[in-house]
């Protein structure tokens, strides 16, 4: 495959588009939530019910996504997950009953699934190794823009004309937008299926999951993604228990605090291919920045002893910003130690792991604040999961390498 820059930009452009519909779609539960609730009777235990749905069918999901992903290649797996789960978006205006939500909650989870091991694999097929880096910092970063756009733009649409509409709009531009991928990869041959290996090699699982470097990056995913499933399902709920906000009125803290997380990821990314490009050694820059951004974390309880609106939304912001910095870091990291054919598998893998550990985290969430214990619990437990998730890593991998080569990565499953 050659692709010229300004193809090769275009797509990364529209890779950066789905990944902000991704995060609107499953956003717009936790932005209305008050609004929903409210309409429906929901309780604060119901509520994590939903979004404990939502994980688990995603974490399942991840099983089979990396798979598909790897076998239809990129051409055809972004819009195929794109158009899956804006039909499932669509399908929460007609949903009343907790069985019917949580129908749609675990469809929309299962076919967003398609999201995470579709970008890696994306990124790591369009851009070269020395430009990856960037490309997954400006990924998680604009994909973020989703978590500001969302705040801002539901509530005006649910206001207007109902919350049941707002997931109407979102699943509508998601098939738009599976129609505009297709255009634009006519005639591009993506070189980014399984290369020929040996009949040993057939199982799906089997090679991955014997390789301790995936192991690695799975338990990390668990303890990360917690933190972020945490703040994506019940920050907005912090914000209307701890100052009274709702609808419209959450919209800027929640615009401020994903911008955080937006720029965390840019600079992550682009600091990291500077430094590679510069000679720095990999495995000081990944871990350097893993760090740093677990350090970010740590404030996070200082959010709920703050009696200021805007300081615990600056304490959330650092807290984002951390987040996406860590998650771009380990997603370079999977690019960098995993042959491009497996690269599907092996975040579909670490994502099954994340959406487990976010899975638990919510439902959690729900039971803790109903057993009036508040965020505190939680909010410690955000603090320190960076920090361990970078020393699973160490322990695991001290020194990170590039595996490029399949016949390497099979080398390493040996245990050579």
């Amino acid at each position: 495959m050659t692709l010229s820059p300004g193809r090769r930009w275009a797509l990364f452009a529209l890779l950066l588009v789905a990944g902000i519909l991704n995060l609107v779609d499953r956003q717009i539960i936790s932005v209305l939530k008050p609004v929903i609730s409210a309409d429906l009777g929901w309780s604060d235990n119901d509520y994590g019910t939903l979004a404990a749905w939502f994980q688990g069918s995603a974490a399942v999901a991840f099983l089979f996504t990396g798979w598909i992903v790897d076998k239809a290649g990129v051409k055809w797996a972004n819009p195929l997950g794109v158009a899956a789960w804006s039909l499932a978006a669509i399908g929460h205006a007609w949903a009343a009953t907790m069985g019917q939500f949580a129908f749609v909650r675990a469809a929309l989870g299962a076919t967003e699934a398609m999201g995470t091991p579709s970008g890696i694999k994306t990124i790591a097929t369009i851009f070269p190794p020395h430009l990856r880096s960037t490309g997954y910092g400006i990924g998680n970063g604009i994909n973020s823009f989703g978590g500001i756009v969302a705040p801002l733009l539901i509530p005006l649409l649910a206001a207007g004309y109902g919350w049941r509409a707002a997931f109407v709009f979102a699943g509508l531009v998601g098939l738009v937008w599976a129609g505009a991928w297709l255009l634009a990869v006519r005639g591009v041959k993506f070189e980014d299926g399984p290369a020929p290996v040996a009949a040993a090699d057939s199982p799906v699982y089997g090679p991955i999951l014997r390789e301790r470097r995936t192991w690695a990056i799975a338990f990390a995913k668990v303890l990360s993604d917690s933190t972020w499933w945490l703040m994506l399902f019940w920050m907005p709920d912090f914000f209307h228990r701890q100052f009274g906000l709702e609808g419209a009125a959450l919209g800027p803290p929640l615009a401020i605090a994903y911008t955080g997380s937006a720029l965390g990821a840019i600079i992550a990314g682009t600091v990291a291919s500077r430094l590679l490009v510069r000679g720095r050694e990999l495995d000081r820059v990944r871990k350097g920045a893993m760090l740093i951004s677990g350090l970010a974390v740590l404030p996070v309880p200082l959010a709920l002893y703050t009696g200021e609106l805007w300081q615990a939304t600056l304490i959330l912001a650092l807290t984002m910003a951390g987040h996406q910095a860590f998650s771009t870091t380990l997603f370079a990291t999977i690019a960098d130690v995993t042959p491009r054919a497996k690269v599907g598998r092996v975040t579909a893998f670490g994502a099954f792991c994340g959406n487990v550990g976010g899975m638990v985290i919510v439902k959690v969430a729900g039971a803790v604040l109903a057993a009036g214990l508040g965020y505190l619990p939680l909010f410690l437990f955000a603090s320190v999961s960076y920090l361990l998730a970078l020393g699973w890593i160490h322990l695991l991998l001290p020194r990170i390498r590039r595996a490029e080569d399949p016949g390497e990565f099979e080398a390493i499953v040996a245990g050579h």
